[in-house]
């Protein structure tokens, strides 16, 4: 095996140094050109592809929502109201929050049509109710409301 000279070790040592000084520095400049896009991004781009603050409400969609509303949020004709872009949900949150705590089975008009399907009463918490409703109103093109626990919490004490 050859042997090396301390002298050829310490200029290793500064090359690996040197390298690991420029990995780091490329690394920087990649995360500080993606947390600042310029103002490129559209003005339309689905908050919930881009906003981890959504992720939870997301997912009580997926869990409690999605085989009604649809993955799009555009419900199912004659059945389940759309969420996207619904006059009904953005017109009030105090209802729409009701709406998913005490649930409805009578039919309702939204943008224009007529839904009879029965929707039974979501059972989550405060803040549960405040993350799916933020998802919904900040999803596929609506700029609604932002609700919070106690939000939910004063429609669900008129409820009892």
């Amino acid at each position: 095996f050859p042997t090396r000279r301390s002298s050829d070790l310490k200029l290793c040592a500064l090359a690996s140094l040197r390298d690991t000084f420029i990995c780091v520095s490329f690394l920087t400049f990649l995360l500080l050109v993606s947390c600042n896009d310029g103002g490129t991004k559209s003005a339309t781009t689905d908050a919930t592809t881009e906003n981890s603050a959504y992720a939870a409400g997301k997912t009580i969609y997926q869990k409690t929502c999605i085989t009604c509303h649809q993955p799009d949020g555009k419900g199912m004709a004659g059945t389940y109201p759309p969420l996207a872009n619904s006059d009904f949900l953005l017109a009030d949150k105090n209802r729409a929050i009701a709406q998913v705590l005490k649930g409805s089975s009578t039919s309702y008009t939204v943008n224009g049509n007529t839904y009879n399907g029965v929707m039974p009463p979501q059972q989550l918490n405060d803040g549960d109710v405040a993350q799916v409703l933020n998802y919904v109103y900040h999803s596929w093109g609506n700029n609604g409301f932002t609700i919070n626990a106690i939000d939910v919490k004063a429609v669900r004490d008129t409820l009892k």
